[in-house]
């Protein structure tokens, strides 16, 4: 068979342009140092590695959500905290108060660093993270969320959004506590009504609790409820008006037994009431913190001036109870931060462990077996080479070298 010269250099040309790619391709194998690059290499082993890529791609976005949450939690739990050592100052101050040998420049004086304790726990409740975002804001985090009122009071400005994120499959983290949560919601330490007695009271009569034990009917009697408990004019007598209806009534009231209101509510007291003893209930399940702490700096300031020392007793009970009540809320609120933070620990370490057993799968799949490579490749570029020479030859034959 006759071959022209144009299909020499065609043919040569398509050997030369085969000879290359193979170089080239070894090459890319060498560069990368992979031996899986497309889905020809190997077609079952590239689905594979993809989904590989995948679930690593899924652990390092994981990773970057845990250090997020790790922060925010972190800095709660550290609000927590100091929270925790000014209620506790407060305590210690409350007790200190309780001493008779106080004078009214010592009340007065513990009144005033119980004012300083409030002024921090309000700026710990306004606290900022490193962006400058209000933690206890809920979704505002650009709206500080609390602020005093010319009545002592605080007022709350966040709102009740909850933040999560995802850490792993179906696994997601709170970030944030809201402030009406944190530091407004605690529970009342008598239960779901709050008492306020007569200044003029003169036992020590006290509620020890006071709860709804029927909701259903409860709620079918007119709301809100405002019990006013009188005792009198008998000392075992007692009478209960609700909105100017008597719920209950007795001539034989014994301390410390339980009074079940005809609405749904058990009232337990302690103490001995004395007749024209008065207090009324107003139902408050919540207490807030700032409320407890402005209970606390008025019962100093009236502290040695009080003319009803049984009273003032009462009342002295009722708050450091309430106190107690608010120490463990803020308690449970660090360790809510602290389990979260442990729960984010623990995940990151079983992602580590999952990248770490992907990654050796991936690598076993799609690693490059050097000296093999090695090999392939100066095998494919000395066929290139030969090619290449041997093109070179035979184009410069022609007739005359045989003449």
């Amino acid at each position: 068979m006759r071959v022209s010269t144009a299909q020499f250099y065609q043919q040569s040309s398509l050997q030369m342009s085969s000879k290359t790619s193979d170089v080239n391709e070894q090459m890319a194998y060498l560069t990368s140092g992979k031996r899986v690059l497309t889905a020809k290499d190997d077609a079952v082993q590239y689905g594979t590695l993809v989904a590989y890529k995948e679930s690593l791609a899924n652990i390092e976005k994981y990773q970057r959500n845990i250090t997020l949450a790790e922060s925010h939690n972190s800095l709660q739990e550290i609000v927590f905290a100091d929270a925790e050592t000014i209620l506790d100052q407060v305590k210690q101050d409350m007790l200190l108060a309780n001493n008779g040998r106080m004078s009214t420049e010592d009340l007065q004086s513990l009144a005033t660093q119980t004012r300083n304790n409030f002024s921090q726990l309000l700026d710990i409740a306004n606290s900022q993270d490193a962006n400058g975002d209000y933690i206890f804001s809920g979704y505002q985090t650009e709206q500080k969320p609390f602020s005093q009122q010319v009545d002592g009071s605080v007022f709350y400005s966040g709102d009740t959004g909850v933040n999560e994120l995802p850490v792993a499959k179906n696994i997601n983290v709170t970030t944030n506590q809201t402030g009406d949560a944190a530091f407004l919601k605690v529970a009342n330490s008598i239960g779901d009504f709050k008492a306020s007695y007569n200044v003029n009271n003169t036992s020590d009569v006290a509620v020890e609790s006071a709860n709804i034990t029927n909701r259903n009917t409860y709620n079918a009697s007119t709301i809100p409820h405002n019990y006013t408990f009188t005792f009198g004019p008998g000392a075992a007598e007692l009478d209960v008006v609700d909105g100017g209806v008597s719920v209950y009534n007795t001539t034989s009231y014994v301390a410390g037994q339980n009074i079940p209101l005809s609405n749904g509510v058990d009232v337990t007291l302690s103490g001995n009431p004395l007749p024209d003893d008065t207090f009324t209930l107003s139902e408050q399940e919540d207490i807030s913190i700032f409320e407890t702490i402005n209970d606390a700096i008025a019962w100093m300031e009236s502290g040695s001036v009080s003319t009803n020392q049984k009273q003032h007793q009462v009342d002295y009970n009722s708050i450091l109870n309430q106190l107690n009540s608010a120490m463990t809320h803020i308690t449970s609120r660090r360790v809510d931060s602290g389990i979260r933070l442990q729960v984010l620990e623990s995940q990151k370490s079983r992602h580590l462990d999952s990248a770490l057993n992907i990654s050796s799968s991936k690598s076993n799949i799609e690693d490059l077996d050097f000296a093999k490579a090695i090999s392939e490749f100066e095998q494919s570029k000395v066929a290139l080479q030969a090619s290449q020479q041997a093109f070179s030859k035979i184009q410069n034959l022609t007739l005359f070298n045989y003449i």
